[in-house]
């Protein structure tokens, strides 16, 4: 597997225009024909860290940030295996979160929900190095696109309509 190359720049305001440039500008298509959009303020959640360990991400990561082609190329690679996220407010796996892994231990995660035409469609959460974590990433459920239909369409048709 040929890893794609790590992206160096000097600056923050760099990444960030490499971000909108090549995902915000339009949605992408997995290679399971879902279509993700990359919010643009969803750039500091990938790209920054808790200098503090605190949980408040305050400090940019070059090192996440080096990796930013990564996202691309796991989205598009049939080859990345599939994880349903967990849930910490819930504390239970979510169908509707995908963790994709392909290189090392990276992970790109994406939000699912439904389009107004019933089809999946993704936005972009995070990505990160899951040096740490990627041992219980991988126990976690494999995510299955038809299982998250399902429940996604379930929950859909259990809303009470606004009179």
């Amino acid at each position: 597997m040929t890893y794609p190359q790590l992206v160096h720049y000097e600056s923050e305001s760099e990444y960030r225009d490499h971000y909108r440039n090549v995902y915000c500008r339009k949605p992408m298509v997995t290679f399971d024909q879902i279509e993700v959009r990359f919010p643009l303020d969803q750039f500091e959640h990938a790209f920054f860290e808790s200098k503090s360990r605190n949980g408040i991400k305050d400090t940019f990561s070059k090192n996440r940030a080096q990796r930013i082609d990564w996202i691309k190329a796991t989205l598009l690679s049939p080859h990345a295996t599939l994880f349903e996220g967990w849930d910490y407010k819930t504390k239970m796996y979510d169908g509707s979160r995908r963790v994709a892994i392909m290189f090392e231990c990276f992970v790109v995660v994406i939000s699912l929900s439904l389009s107004k035409n019933s089809e999946l469609t993704g936005k972009f959460i995070t990505c990160y190095q899951a040096d740490n974590s990627i041992e219980k990433i991988q126990r976690s459920p494999k995510w299955q696109k038809d299982s998250c239909l399902h429940k996604l369409k379930s929950k859909k048709k259990k809303v009470p309509p606004i009179c």
